[in-house]
């Protein structure tokens, strides 16, 4: 891994150092070319970063799972429940969904993660808080390629350009990717371009523009496995998957700007960003079960635009003669989407786009205002306090009115005051000991909210927000430079989870099932060793259960819940042990390997956690060589992933109606790199 330069953290809003913070903070760096490494998903990043859980799915329909501490665990596509920046820039939608496939690795230099009780700042589905940031431009200016192939016809190519024109500074990347996928029926690509641009305009201002944009015109969905099915083969994909084309397309551009003042006490930050976002994607509904005059089909057509702003003042003081900085801000985001749905089938002809069966505009929008004081209270106390009030609003217009298909217009709204609290006492230079409090609150998405129970049309409105109350205890020790090592302990209490009630046939119902609890321990070790030697270790001990019994749905579409659930019984999608671990030797130059550990322990499936998918350990080895070709630059890598050649299974599809639960992970397979630098 390559030595972050200091730079400031972003995530807590403030000027505070990482190692001062009451709260759980990591920073990785993105250094996927050096490790080998395909340089297509988020988790590629997140080794040796505790609390988080990112799982990729073998399957670019659905996009990768990514939890934080349990939130976001039951998300069956997008990531739900943790909120998601790329350079300040929102990657969350109002209602809470977010999504991770336009982040383009191959501009960026770093990733945050906050976890715990102050990622409730951000305000709505907050369990935790991830921000990538693209490379800033340096005096030399770097022009870059980068090329990667893997198993199963597999290719990514990039090019990059940073550096500083006057008062510009510039990082543009644009790449490519395919695959045939590992499974059957899992063929996808994808082009993703990122551009970011700072201005300096003098006097302490500066002007940053952030673009990106994301063509995926095909991405194959191989549906989930039974138990069965994966023993038997876990490449295979699934009969309906192949008879309804299972696919996803989706088409993404934004664009964001962000002007800065900095002066001697004051700050000032305006942020303002709009896009536009297309998905169509065919789900394996039967046509038997779209009989219904309720049925809103088997496609899913999406379009619609989304934008927001975000305005911050920053103060740097005194109060009783000790340091004080505060920061006042407020937020309104925006999403405008018209949702379709159609028959997935004319005929007997599956898979295709037939008659219209829903149709409506629905709409989305956040207000929040928010406040964070950081007080050096005495010389080894400080304080950090801080409060949000969100308000999140859903409207539905339905323009598919007919006489079996009544008016399902409707709309709902939902608000939260999101108090936090933190303490940090310092014994000594190298130690810190700390305590936090902070509450939270969940709305349903309008994916969530998307289908209702009764397998009638509209949204399903009766959802309530889920509610959290956080606490956290953790200790941060730096016995020299270079190495840190942090413990946290952690519970998290929820009212009102918001659980699946049923998923069938790529369509999901939810409901709130009372209260639950996650609590647990993480433990994390980043630094030099000597001797050229690096480590970074991320681990995590969970204990994620329902509190409160209820009643669990058998089929869809779901009536009446028959099936008991008694409090205790485990949250599904959550191991109660992860981790991961990375111990590489190595410069930029010369030769350079590394050796990576990840696992988790058994997940249950369901609710009742009538199945659980084993739990694993899964070794990958890299090498590779640098040299200086003059003022070039090559470095080759050659990657062996799943060393062992464990059976994995990579996911889960929490609740499946079919009980098609299991997405299978690669077998051993091998990859190579190069990238130039000129």
């Amino acid at each position: 891994m390559t030595e972050l330069p200091p730079v400031p953290v972003q995530a807590m809003r403030l000027d505070i150092p990482p190692f001062d913070l009451p709260a759980a903070l990591s920073r990785a760096p993105v250094a996927i070319s050096a490790s080998g490494k395909p340089g297509v998903n988020l988790s590629e990043a997140l080794v040796g970063v505790p609390g988080v859980l990112a799982r990729d799915r073998q399957n670019y329909a659905q996009d990768e799972q990514l939890s934080i501490r349990g939130f976001g665990a039951r998300a069956t596509f997008g990531v739900r429940g943790v909120r998601l920046y790329v350079d300040g820039i929102p990657a969350t939608m109002p209602d809470g969904q977010g999504q991770l496939s336009h982040v383009a690795l191959a501009a960026a230099d770093r990733v945050e993660v906050l976890r715990g009780p102050f990622s409730a700042l951000y305000g709505n589905s907050s369990g935790g808080v991830v921000q990538v940031w693209s490379a800033g431009g340096g005096p030399v200016p770097v022009r870059a390629l980068d090329a990667w192939t893997g198993a199963d016809v597999s290719l990514r190519v990039d090019a990059q350009a940073r550096g500083v024109t006057g008062p510009l500074d510039y990082n543009v990347a644009l790449g490519h990717f395919r695959t045939d996928g590992y499974r059957a029926h899992s063929r996808a690509q994808r082009t993703s371009g990122n551009a970011r641009l700072g201005f300096d305009l003098g006097a302490g201002r500066t002007l940053t523009l952030v673009l990106n944009t994301l063509a995926q015109p095909q991405a194959q969905d191989p549906l989930g496995l039974t138990r069965a099915q994966w023993h038997a083969d876990p490449r295979q994909a699934v009969d309906a998957a192949f008879a309804f084309d299972t696919r996803k397309r989706v088409q993404q551009q934004q664009l964001g700007a962000i002007w800065n003042v900095e002066g001697a006490r004051d700050d000032v930050r305006l942020m303002g960003y709009a896009g536009r976002r297309a998905v169509t994607q065919v789900l394996s509904i039967p046509p038997f079960a779209q009989q219904s005059p309720l049925s809103a089909g088997g496609v899913v057509d999406l379009d619609g635009g989304y934008g927001g702003a975000d305005a911050r003042w920053t103060h740097r003081g005194q109060a009783l003669g000790r340091p004080l900085e505060w920061v006042l801000g407020t937020s309104w985001d925006v999403q405008d989407q018209h949702r379709r749905g159609y028959e997935n089938f004319i005929g007997d002809t599956l898979g295709v786009v037939g008659a219209l069966r829903r149709d409506e505009h629905d709409r989305v929008h956040d207000f929040d205002q928010y406040g964070q004081l950081y007080w050096h209270v005495a010389e080894h106390w400080s304080l950090l306090l801080g409060a949000r009030h969100s308000e999140v609003a859903f409207h539905v217009r339905d323009r598919y009115v007919t006489a079996a298909n009544p008016d399902d217009s409707g709309k709902v709204r939902y608000r939260a005051i999101t108090p936090v609290a933190g303490v940090v006492y310092r014994p000594g230079a190298q130690v810190r000991l700390y305590a936090s409090y902070g509450e939270g609150f969940e709305t349903p998405t309008f994916n969530e909210l998307g289908y209702r129970r009764d397998g009638g049309a509209g949204l399903a409105l009766d959802l309530s927000p889920a509610r959290s109350r956080n606490e956290e205890l953790g200790l941060k020790w730096q016995p020299h430079d270079g190495v840190g090592v942090e413990l946290a302990l952690f519970r998290a209490d929820s009212r009102d989870e918001l659980a699946v009630a049923s998923n069938h046939d790529g369509r999901s119902t939810y409901r709130n099932v009372g209260r639950s609890r996650r609590q647990g321990a993480e433990l994390a070790v980043d630094g030099d060793l000597g001797a050229g030697w690096r480590l970074q270790l991320g681990m995590t001990w969970l204990d994620a259960r329902f509190r409160s019994g209820f009643l669990a749905c058998s089929g869809t579409p779901c009536i009446v819940p028959d099936l008991p659930v008694p409090a205790g019984t485990r949250i599904p999608g959550v191991p109660r042990r992860y981790g991961s671990l990375r111990l590489e030797r190595g410069g930029e130059l010369g030769w350079r390997g590394g050796i990576e550990l990840d696992g988790a322990g058994a997940v249950p499936v369901d609710d009742r956690n009538s199945a659980m998918a084993p739990g694993f350990l899964r070794t990958g080895l890299d090498l590779g060589y640098g040299m200086a070709l003059g003022r070039t630059r090559l470095h080759v890598s050659a990657r062996v992933d799943n060393l062992f050649d464990r059976r994995i299974v990579g996911s889960v599809i929490v609740n499946d109606g079919n009980g098609r639960y299991y997405e299978p992970a690669p077998g051993r397979s091998m990859s190579l790199g190069l990238r130039l630098e000129l």
